[in-house]
């Protein structure tokens, strides 16, 4: 039966640089499903925020941030017969109030959360914010000591590289407060590998019609470090030649655009073994905590 106007019925809550703007996309395919307008609305964890985050760039948090309840609703106005109705924001699953929002105001919500090898996750978000020139420092070493101090000055949740990594502590909170059968969660490897594998698995946990094959062709919002920061800056902030495009072509085909000339001028420098090393030392325990709560083997994020 259609779902219910003004609330999702399931919500993708991260984790971020873990292939989530991906799976909104292609979620979105789907004739009998409707995603929010607005990736990232962040409602559940920044309800009544005054979103005064002082990272660099973080005023961006504030374009598309619904604070409000009745802001909120209206994101699904746009939902007529579909069976399901959706929204991802990747702050859901580290924010420590958000689950009980969520139960509060949508207890029957369905869950996906999409995890990453933590090391992989956590220098990838370093590299998505070298990328786009927020992040000053050229070395991730630097930032992942910087951390701390960061997230104790008011800077975003995003700059906490490290700290996201501590999955079992994030979706621990999501298993307490909601039934296991609402929940689902994905490894990004199997989505990465097979991505109409893990969509077809979804389709069915939120009872659409798994057979239909979205187009994943395109991967978004790759991390990297820009060959051509100039070029980077036009792909990714304001600019009044995309904004006079964005007049004449449909959205989806400038994001398409931007996923295909995006990746052409990005490197991925590789990480220090050191560093990767300490890291994965650093959430073992957590890891294994992890294995025993999802049931999935993840003796590959040991290495």
């Amino acid at each position: 039966m259609p779902v219910s106007r003004g609330f999702p019925s399931f919500i993708v809550i991260g984790a971020a640089k873990a292939g989530t703007t991906s799976l909104y996309r292609y979620l979105g395919q789907h004739p009998d499903i409707f995603m929010s307008p607005v990736k990232e609305p962040r409602f559940f964890a920044l309800e009544g925020h005054p979103l005064d985050f002082r990272g660099p760039g973080d005023e961006r948090v504030k374009e598309k941030t619904v604070t409000t309840l009745e802001a909120y609703r209206k994101l699904f106005d746009g939902v007529r017969n579909e069976r399901a109705a959706g929204e991802a924001s990747v702050v859901y699953l580290h924010h420590e109030g958000a689950p009980a929002r969520i139960a509060q105001h949508v207890p029957d919500v369905k869950l996906i959360a999409m995890v990453r090898h933590p090391v992989d996750r956590a220098y990838s978000g370093y590299l998505y914010h070298r990328r786009d020139g927020w992040e000053p420092l050229d070395r991730f070493e630097d930032a992942l000591r910087e951390e701390p101090r960061r997230l104790a000055a008011g800077w975003y949740y995003a700059w906490g590289y490290r700290d996201q990594g501590f999955y079992y502590r994030s979706l621990s909170r999501y298993f307490e407060r909601f039934d296991r059968q609402r929940i689902r969660i994905y490894l990004y490897d199997d989505f990465s590998r097979d991505p109409r594998a893990v969509l077809a698995d979804m389709f069915r946990f939120l009872e659409v019609d798994d057979r239909f094959e979205p187009d994943v062709s395109m991967r978004h919002n790759p991390s990297g470090q820009p060959r051509s920061p100039r070029i980077q800056r036009f792909l990714t902030r304001r600019h009044p030649l995309k904004e006079a495009v964005k007049r004449i072509i449909p959205e989806d085909w400038g994001h398409r655009l931007i996923s295909f000339v995006m990746p052409a001028n990005l490197d991925r420098p590789a990480l220090a073994p050191e560093t990767r090393a300490e890291m994965i030392e650093g959430y073992r325990e957590d890891t294994a905590r992890l294995e025993d709560l999802i049931g999935r083997d993840l003796s590959a994020w040991r290495a």
